[in-house]
């Protein structure tokens, strides 16, 4: 079983630049919505036309969007890094790994946003899970060498929990 240690500060750091980028096209985008909202262009010319809606509609979804990932930014700026071993439960912040995914160098990062965010950092694959995910809501509490049972999908997954840094 390999004992590397993978820098959670790293990965904190990848996770937030690639939430600034998504919020720099997500305020781009917000911006391009709105201007088309108010644009002369899009004034109604009948009751059926519908293009000033829509693109009000759209500005407010971007602006909905922007407010979320500035949140998260602020959410893991904030996130304090706690160290696990086989006598802590798991909580935010772990990185836990499966035996299944030994192999392929695989972790699940407990994080408090960015579900689903991929990298790779020291040569580990990493994916980012959140408590209310179903294999947060699997790992959450458990220990280092316990068994575990989620439903993804139609599918149940069985596994062990092999490491939690």
């Amino acid at each position: 079983m390999s004992q590397e240690i993978i820098s959670k500060h790293a990965l904190v750091t990848l996770i937030i630049n690639k939430l600034k980028d998504e919020l720099n096209q997500a305020v781009s985008a917000a911006n391009q919505a709105h201007a088309a909202a108010v644009n002369d262009q899009s004034v109604a010319e009948t009751q059926y036309d519908t293009l000033a809606i829509e693109a009000s509609y759209l500005a407010e979804g971007q602006s909905r969007r922007v407010q979320k990932l500035q949140a998260a930014i602020n959410d893991y700026q904030i996130l304090t890094l706690l160290d696990f071993d086989e006598n802590k439960s798991i909580a935010q912040s772990a990185l836990i790994q499966l035996c299944a995914d030994q192999q392929k160098q695989h972790w699940f990062f407990i994080g408090p946003a960015a579900g689903g965010f991929r990298c790779q950092l020291e040569k580990q694959h990493i994916t980012v899970i959140t408590e209310k995910s179903p294999m947060g809501l699997a790992l959450m509490g458990k220990y280092q060498e316990d068994d575990i049972k989620v439903m993804l999908g139609n599918n149940q997954l069985v596994d062990y929990i092999v490491q939690v840094q």
